[in-house]
């Protein structure tokens, strides 16, 4: 994942990074391609300019074109409630995809939206389809990866009825279990999403979830202030949370 204070040359080098090149290639796509596969995949990958916090991605509504793999950054995937609330979905990390929940359809049923400057590669899905028809290896990596959302998505429900405290718990988990497979720190991050977002995708208060982060710090679960995290003690957070942690919630 990029720095927040990535500089003009490095996005750039990022745009340019080839599949080959990339650090992220083994959680993404081209796993267990072989180098010939990984070309045909390179060959139909788009890469554009940075996305800005706050910009678009995704408008529910759209029509259907591309899958994105996010390259760098982190961006929120939300629904409208029937009353036109906002209702989040996922959080989207670094080598993850978005708009697999639009395969099949004509049009994108969520909204996507960076969190912070994010870099996403562009596959169009029509191509892509084509190419996962030709290589067996592509097909099961997308499969893999629809069966993973959908269990993820039963692990959310799954928490739905349990305390705040458990919740919030899993949820720093999940992170740190998602940014240890990065190769990035397990115990010591920046949450890219605001306290508001947690609790709109969690299903509890902004203020229910600052109190639980002040809670935490006072039992000495954790550290950190505003948007950065320490994790003091996993073992204690576990047992908090009720939960292995390596469940991507």
């Amino acid at each position: 994942m990029i720095d927040r204070s990535s500089s003009g040359p490095e996005l750039s080098r990022l745009a340019h990074l080839s599949c080959h090149d990339c650090s992220l290639a083994r959680l993404c796509l081209p796993l267990c391609l072989d180098e010939t596969d990984i070309g045909r995949l390179e060959g139909i990958i788009k890469r554009s300019r940075p996305l800005h916090k706050n910009e678009y991605l995704i408008r529910a509504g759209d029509s259907v074109q591309h899958v994105y793999a996010v390259r760098s950054g982190a961006l929120k995937s939300y629904l409208l409630n029937p009353d036109g609330a906002d209702q989040i979905t996922c959080f989207h990390l670094p080598s993850e995809l978005i708009g697999l929940d639009a395969l099949g359809e004509e049009r994108y049923p969520s909204y996507s939206v960076a969190l912070e400057t994010s870099m996403v590669c562009a596959i169009p899905v029509h191509q892509l389809e084509e190419l996962a028809g030709q290589i067996p290896g592509l097909r099961k990596q997308l499969l893999h990866t629809l069966s993973r959302e959908i269990h993820e998505e039963h692990e959310y429900r799954s928490h739905a009825r349990e305390s705040a405290e458990r919740r919030l718990a899993a949820f720093l988990l999940n992170l740190s279990a998602r940014y240890s497979q990065r190769g990035l720190s397990p115990l010591q991050f920046v949450l890219p999403m605001s306290r508001g977002d947690i609790g709109n995708y969690l299903g509890m208060t902004t203020e229910t979830v600052s109190r639980l982060f002040t809670r935490f710090r006072e039992l000495k679960l954790i550290a950190g202030s505003g948007h950065e995290v320490h994790l003091l003690d996993i073992q204690r957070l576990c047992r908090q949370g009720d939960t292995s942690g390596a469940k991507q919630f």
